[in-house]
């Protein structure tokens, strides 16, 4: 990479963090503190410790952070935690201004426009580079320890908090506000981190493959993998089979109506299936905007 395109990425990166630390404190400063909410992760955490002990919020943001940073030291990368800490004392800083507005008091909209900055803020914060939220950091740490997938953890990891709500708060009501709350936080976080046109994975199996790949490549600009593959073995003439060609390729899920449009013009008996692709790098790829 050269300098120019260190800097471009340091600033970038910058960006995406400082907008983190603000949103992130909007909504916590705006919605979640002063009508005592709780989300989920190590925000929810921190909000709930300060709700039944009066403790200094943004002192225990930077507490309950902390072992979770150490943690990214070494789960992940120096440069990784160094950004993190950094972030955390920041998102420390902005909790104390006293500037933030108190936007409403309506449970429902509490519940959603607070979860919803929450989680563009962490979610800007990642793609960043760093983490305004351990939780991820330990559900990577426990992964490598246990049989569960990091979903699984996270999502055992907020039952907790939210049964702990509850119970410190003796209010069934704001463990159930938690939790919709966290639901919002984690959409926006990747839908921030994904973006609109999050990749989406296409395997075609059909009989007319050289046409279909020829359209995918000059009407759809895209590149393919072709693995040579058999198809037929039907109940009732099982023996039958035939070479084929099986296409796969990565679109953006808003080409994917379009792709399947292609396909059913020139086979309409075509077997096509999708998933989505978390991330891909390389190749004949549209870059996302953000991508760097």
């Amino acid at each position: 990479m050269s300098v120019a395109n260190k800097h471009y990425s340091f600033l970038l990166d910058s960006l995406y963090i400082l907008l983190g630390i603000f949103f992130c404190a909007f909504g916590i400063k705006s919605f979640m503190e002063p009508n005592h909410f709780v989300d989920g992760g190590v925000t929810g955490i921190s909000l709930l410790l300060h709700h039944k002990f009066s403790w200094n919020l943004s002192l225990l943001m930077i507490a309950t952070n902390l072992p979770f940073i150490i943690m990214g030291w070494f789960q992940v990368n120096k440069g990784f935690a160094i950004k993190t800490t950094l972030a955390v004392i920041g998102l420390a800083i902005a909790l104390q201004y006293e500037g933030f507005p108190l936007i409403t008091d309506d449970k429902l909209l509490i519940a959603v426009f607070g979860g919803f900055f929450i989680g563009l803020g962490i979610g800007l914060a990642i793609r960043g580079g760093c983490s305004l939220d351990g939780m991820e950091i330990l559900a990577l740490y426990t992964l490598k320890r246990t049989g569960f997938t990091i979903t699984e953890l996270i999502l055992g990891m907020n039952v907790v908090i939210f049964l702990s709500t509850m119970a410190l708060l003796g209010n069934i009501e704001v463990g159930l506000y938690a939790m919709l709350t966290y639901f919002i936080a984690t959409k926006t976080i990747d839908f921030v981190i994904e973006g609109l046109e999050a990749y989406t994975g296409v395997t075609i199996i059909s009989g007319k493959s050289e046409q279909i790949k020829q359209e995918l490549v000059l009407r759809l600009g895209r590149g393919l993998t072709v693995y040579k593959g058999e198809r037929g073995f039907m109940k009732s003439n099982f023996d039958v089979k035939h070479d084929c060609d099986i296409i796969f390729t990565i679109i953006t899920r808003l080409e994917v109506r379009r792709m399947k449009a292609i396909i059913h013009e020139i086979d309409p008996m075509a077997f096509v299936f999708t998933h989505p692709i978390k991330e891909a790098v390389g190749g004949i790829l549209k870059k996302r905007n953000g991508d760097h």
